[in-house]
């Protein structure tokens, strides 16, 4: 390994960011209290990042439309696959390299829609942060009209190791699929890959998944195997992805007893067992079309919302890393964070904790430990994060809106 910063980083502060991977090296804990040097900072914070769920809103809207069993277990599969690029890959696209979001505050929050079109139906977002040390972000996607819910929450614990930063990712996320007749919902279990992050030596950090995630339900189970580029051999972002029947559910009649797809997660992918063709593909194709992409819509700021809306608390932080004005942005980000220092002091002399806006906590997630088992997936218990309901009233005037507008679009 070389101890010189690369070329991607800037020469100002090449010398800030050789010292940050000495620092990182020699770290003993969690990286994620490190402060990173300002010109690989996000301007966008952590809580934004359950949005990535659902910027193909058209795969997502088609897990309803699909049949149940194995017709919606691999349309599952493909929408989250089509989430993976955006997730991991397009921080790289638009800013030339990963950079590390910026850590939220407790409190902080997040809405945001994308409008119904083709029928698809109105997709929301709320997302919390629930705590700042470790980082856990709870979220809940819904589309009323489809009758899909995904709820979940993601933390991250780091370490480094053999020139990279590993991520393990902790969480996972419930998809609840009810019928418009009113019958039993299926409930898939969703389950999240660990994370290496390479190229930190050459100042232009990348994401590559590693090991393995799950899907669970719909009486199959669904297992994701992850590849990077080894030095000799191998293609970036590759993934196999096997579909099997639960054991003793014996499968679905008239259906394959084993699916596998095998692909490039950021591109596309086939079926090689169980089907013929493309299965996935993401920005090209008549599939690709199909599925673009579509970033969220925030939802407009008003006093409901809050201070600790995210794009309103960290708006000049965000300003100062697109203008590449880093001194203003630290400043800004000092203040934030010694501000939140002193509420957490406050708070302990008074002998009272931080009150959760949007969710509650559970020790133990019932569907994730019913699921996971047949799966044999570890951890065996995990805790959970339950949306209590309270959906801003903005919400409520946009669902309106769209209502009115689809049956202007009928006359």
């Amino acid at each position: 390994m070389t101890e010189e910063a690369g070329n991607a980083v800037p020469a100002a502060q090449r010398g800030s960011w050789t010292s940050f991977l000495k620092s990182i090296a020699s770290f003993s804990g969690d990286l994620s209290s490190l402060t990173a040097p300002p010109f690989i900072l996000s301007p966008t914070s952590l809580t934004e990042f359950p949005a990535y769920w659902c910027e193909r809103p058209e795969f997502f809207a088609a897990i309803a439309d699909a049949k149940p069993g194995h017709e919606r277990v691999l349309a599952v599969l493909r929408w989250f696959v089509s989430t993976l690029k955006d997730q991991y890959t397009s921080r790289n696209e638009e800013m030339g390299s990963e950079k590390k979001p910026l850590n939220p505050v407790l409190g902080e929050v997040f809405y945001g829609t994308w409008p119904d079109k083709n029928g698809r139906g109105l997709t929301e977002l709320l997302v919390e942060q629930v705590s700042h040390h470790p980082p856990i972000t709870a979220y809940v996607i819904e589309n009323k009209s489809k009758g899909l819910r995904l709820t979940g929450h993601n933390a991250q614990k780091t370490s480094f190791s053999s020139g990279a930063i590993i991520v393990k990712q902790i969480g996972h996320a419930t998809l609840t699929v009810s019928p418009p007749s009113g019958g039993t919902p299926e409930t898939y279990l969703i389950t999240l890959p660990r994370l290496r992050i390479d190229g930190l030596w050459y100042g232009s950090p990348y994401i590559e998944l590693a090991d393995a995630s799950h899907i669970i339900g719909g009486g199959s189970i669904v297992s994701i195997e992850y590849k990077g580029k080894g030095y000799f051999s191998g293609k970036s972002h590759s993934f196999k992805a096997t579909c099997l029947p639960i054991p003793g559910h014996g499968g679905q009649a008239g259906t394959p007893s084993e699916v596998v797809v095998e692909g490039t997660w950021h591109e596309s992918s086939k079926f090689t067992k169980g089907g013929s063709g493309v299965f996935h593909e993401v920005g090209s194709g008549e599939a690709g079309k199909r599925g673009g992409k579509e970033e969220v819509r925030p939802v407009e700021w008003e006093e409901e919302l809050g201070e600790w809306e995210t794009r309103r608390l960290w708006g000049g932080v965000a300003r100062g890393i697109r203008e590449g004005d880093f001194e203003s942005a630290s400043r800004e980000k000092g203040r934030i964070e010694n501000e939140q220092r002193g509420r957490r002091k406050e708070e302990a002399v008074r002998g009272v904790g931080w009150e959760w806006r949007h969710f509650g906590h559970e020790a133990v997630d019932p569907v994730y430990e019913q699921l996971g088992r047949v799966a044999k997936i570890s951890p065996p218990t995990e805790d959970m994060y339950v949306f209590k309901g309270n959906w801003p009233s903005a919400f409520a005037r946009i669902e309106a809106e769209a209502e009115a507008a689809k049956a202007a679009a009928k006359k």
